[in-house]
């Protein structure tokens, strides 16, 4: 008799036999319909939180109503002008600095780390 046998009566069962013996006889059809509800109710679950969300973004959403005539006032602020930049043969170009504008130290535990903010 095994150790396990003489302290507890029964056999020991390894936990790939605690499953009942009635779910290792579903097969074929039932196994697939089983699935299918299984993914219909998860479907309904994430399609429930998707239209809370959606309800949420729909109230701060801020409705633009355009209309047939309405024209785009032209501003020569909104006008980029190209530059002419050179690409080096092995296709980079190299930036210039132009004005430093600002420098800080940001300190840490262990050590400290200097940040310059440059106009290029």
């Amino acid at each position: 008799m095994a150790p396990y046998e003489a302290l507890y009566g029964r056999k020991y069962r390894t936990p790939l036999y605690w499953i009942e013996l009635i779910e290792n006889q579903i097969h074929g059809v039932d196994l697939v319909k089983e699935a299918e509800e299984k993914v219909k109710v998860i479907r309904n679950c994430l399609k429930a939180a998707s239209n809370k969300q959606k309800s949420y973004a729909d109230l701060r959403r801020k409705e633009i109503k355009l209309e047939v005539g309405d024209k785009y006032r032209s501003d020569p602020s909104h006008v980029i002008k190209p530059t002419e930049v050179e690409i080096l043969p092995n296709m980079t170009y190299s930036e210039d600095l132009v004005k430093i504008l600002a420098r800080e130290v940001k300190q840490q535990r262990n050590k400290s780390i200097p940040l310059v903010k440059v106009l290029w």
